[in-house]
């Protein structure tokens, strides 16, 4: 009896760890498509700035022309 129970038990422990490799797959794509979508953000928030900038000097430029 015993060593049916210690088989039982070894067969969960053994399903339980099947199920952690795949969870710590699937964590492991989730993490690298948020660090993707990350870069991303960064790269836009650098092209905003871009524009932002050539917007500021468009601004300035009209103003110029406007007092002229």
């Amino acid at each position: 009896m015993p060593n049916q129970t210690d088989n039982l038990v070894l067969e969960h422990l053994r399903a339980i760890r099947t199920k952690l490799d795949e969870h710590d797959g699937r964590f492991s794509s989730i993490d690298n498509r948020l660090t993707a979508l990350e870069h991303r953000g960064a790269g836009i928030d650098v092209r905003l700035n871009g524009i932002q900038g050539d917007l500021t000097e468009f601004r300035v430029r009209l103003e110029r022309i406007e007092r002229r």
